[in-house]
């Protein structure tokens, strides 16, 4: 079973959809006794920064996720990737789970935010299994990760490279939509479920 971390805010729906397209079982729940059940976690996103983190502290689920991801292999996406680094200046400066080193900070060129597909290159860890360098995703977002070269799992060139994926343990980050990515998008999620 496959845990879809619900805080009150994110497409929990779609990455559910995903997951059972490819015949995995996934709980959307934000109890942890029910999360705890689960033998992989997803940590989906969509909104600001400050606000969900807010979310997840209400719920107890920030210190929760700290704890199982000590033992269990977590995916956040889009604004949940974020969530996994120290901090973010979206309109101020917010602190995240720290999973991360690094920090999430606004774009300073080009449309703000980036819309549309874009191809990722410099693929590392075994999410990316299978997936050519160039592959395109579906990316929605007008900050992103500023990190050590260490923890970048894959690249995206808007305007200059940034990462558009990064892990560090058992926390792994894809900034784009894998949900709403199609074939490759189905094989990242397939590659995450099946990951030692």
């Amino acid at each position: 079973m496959i845990g879809i971390v619900d805080y009150g805010a994110g497409n929990l729906r779609s990455v559910q959809k995903a997951l059972e397209a490819l015949g995995r079982r996934a709980l959307i729940s934000g109890d942890v006794r029910e999360l705890d059940g689960c033998e992989r976690l997803i940590l989906p996103g969509v909104g600001s920064f400050g606000a969900g983190m807010a979310q997840l502290k209400a719920r107890g689920l920030d210190a929760y996720l700290k704890e199982r991801v000590r033992s269990t292999k977590l995916l956040g996406i889009c604004l949940g990737m974020q969530f996994l680094l120290e901090k973010s200046y979206e309109d101020g400066e917010f602190e995240g789970l720290s999973l991360v080193e690094g920090s999430v900070e606004r774009f300073t060129q080009g449309k703000i935010p980036q819309i549309g597909w874009n191809s990722v290159h410099g693929l590392k860890t075994a999410l990316f299994a299978g997936i050519e360098e160039g592959t395109y995703f579906y990316f929605v977002h007008g900050y992103r990760a500023v990190c050590a070269e260490k923890y970048v799992a894959a690249k995206t060139d808007y305007y200059g490279d940034y990462p558009s994926a990064v892990y560090a343990g058992n926390a792994y980050g894809v900034q784009f939509h894998p949900e709403k990515s199609g074939e490759a998008g189905l094989r990242l999620l397939k590659n995450f479920c099946e990951m030692s």
